[in-house]
Order: structure tokens, then sequence, then C-alpha cells
């Protein structure tokens, strides 16, 4: 008898109510620095979104020839307006039309996708890692886990400064705040991964969130892991339909059975729990994966 998908490691049920699509007008779309900082009107999505959950816009507009919708994690849902924010950056002719919005254009939009991070059941210590701008679902997480008696430690890191987000936010959200860059243009020189043994080992955290690279991820992982903390990971796979149909964002991870199944970061994801990932599989079908056959 086969094993059902359902046996893989979800890290959070479902919210309540589903992803709804809404015709969605621009608010504003404001550069800051390397990134775009889009705000849509989106009738409905604000309100059912939970931090790690991620939106899928058209683009290109009705006639365009680009079929396929691009996937960002949601920066702010702010229920009494109705709008959501994203933060993009510009990769190719989907985002470039993405960048180039501006206030009363339409864009097609569903949401909220996916699976959220979980907050702990008790007030403890957490630490937030983001690499680049995927520092957007931080912030939402973060007032989350303030309002359960969590402290937040923020780190922050990207290859320069102008490819960080949300500093100065940061500041405000967080009980402490350390910011890195490869290059030393400001903060600590070195990878956003390099801080977090003496952190999470000083704060004795016992929940790790990241958000980032897959490399970055895999790093945050194996420090969690080293110091007893559990940790959550939203994925940064390509995710070209957004609702489970294509299949191209599939990646290895371990269920509560020990079975690994190659899962869908859109429907089961995009948060994991860091240590079910196997991050050395990724982007490959491994040896005795379910299903994989000889």
């Amino acid at each position: 008898m086969r094993t059902p998908m359902t046996a893989t490691y979800p890290i959070a049920a479902r919210t309540e109510a589903g992803p709804v699509q809404a015709r969605g007008e621009v608010v504003s779309n404001t550069p800051v620095g390397d990134y775009f900082h889009l705000t849509l009107a989106a009738p409905g999505i604000a309100t059912r979104t939970r931090p790690g959950q991620f939106v899928a816009l058209a683009v290109g507009g009705s006639p365009s020839a680009m079929l396929l919708r691009r996937a960002f994690s949601v920066y702010r849902a702010d229920v009494d307006a109705d709008t959501v924010g994203i933060v993009l950056a510009v990769h190719g002719k989907g985002t470039a039309w993405l960048a180039a919005l501006r206030s009363g254009d339409r864009v097609d939009v569903v949401g909220p996708l996916g699976r959220p991070f979980e907050l702990p059941e008790r007030p403890t210590d957490c630490v937030l890692v983001a690499g680049g701008y995927g520092s957007a679902p931080m912030f939402g997480l973060a007032g989350r886990l303030r309002e359960r008696g969590c402290a937040v430690h923020l780190v922050l890191g990207a290859a320069t400064e102008s490819r960080l987000f949300g500093v100065a936010e940061a500041e405000r959200v967080a009980d402490s705040v350390t910011v890195t860059t490869d290059d030393g243009t400001t903060g600590v020189r070195g990878l956003v991964t390099d801080p977090l043994p003496d952190l999470v080992g000083r704060t004795r955290a016992r929940q790790v969130y990241a958000c980032g690279p897959m490399a970055m991820l895999r790093a945050v992982s194996a420090v969690a892991e080293a110091y007893d903390a559990r940790s959550q990971c939203a994925v940064e796979e390509a995710m070209a339909c957004g609702v489970g149909v294509c299949m191209t964002c599939v990646l290895p991870v371990v269920g509560d059975d020990g079975v690994t199944r190659m899962v869908r970061s859109c429907v089961e994801g995009p948060v994991f729990a860091g240590d079910r990932v196997r991050w050395d599989a990724v982007g490959t079908i491994p040896e005795g994966t379910w299903g994989r056959g000889t």
C-alpha cells in the first residue's frame, strides 16, 4: 500500500480561510536600494495572510505571453487598508514589468498561498535570519512573536549595503539587530550566518526562523541543530504556478516516518522544518526517495 503524501512533515496547519483571487490595484511602488516595495489593494487577502505565506502575481497584463505567475513572500498585510505589500528585485521580463507599475495600475493576485511559520506555544527567545529581501516576511513574524512575549533577535545580511532590506524597521520591531555584508560596506563583514553560533548560544534561543538562499538555509539549519534549537526555513524554490500543479518547486523532505519524499514548496511549504530538508540533495531525487524507482 502506498504511503500518502500527507505523511510528509508540515511545519504548520493550513490557515482556516483559503486563498482568493483578486483584481489588485497598485497603491504605490517605491524603489528601496536595489529593490522595489510594491503595495497592492487586493480585497480579502490581507485578513487571511500569516507570516511566511506568499502571493502569486500575474505579469505582463492581459495580452502578455508570460503565462506563469511570479511568487513573492508577503512583506506587509494591512487588514485595515485591505492591502498587501511585497518586495521584489528585477531578474527578468516579469519582474521588470512589475517594477514599472504605477499607482492605479491593475495586477491579478492570488493569495495567501502556502503554509506559514509556526509560532511557539510559550514565550522564548527567537532568532530570525534573512538574506537580502528574504527579510520581507520577518517583520510581520517579529510582530507576532513579540505579541506572544517572545524576545526577537534579527540577523540581516546581504552581499552589499544596497541589497539589504529593512534595517531601520528591524531596529523598531526586534530586541536586537545584527547586520552583515559580504563586502563590509555596513555592519559586520562576512556571511549572515557567521554571527549565528554566538547569538544562538548566548540567547539560548529555542526557535530559529530563516528566509533566503538555499545555501544560507542549510547553514542556519546546521547551527540550530548544533545548539538544540528548532529551525523553520522559508525556501526560495522557483514557484511557477503557486498551487502545486506544475511540480517545478519540489525538493526532498523527510517525513515523520523517516521516508524521503519530493514535496512541493508552494503547497507543503514554503516553510519547512530545517532538520527535515535534505539540503545536500536539493535539485536531485536522492536514492531511497519514495516513488523514485530503480
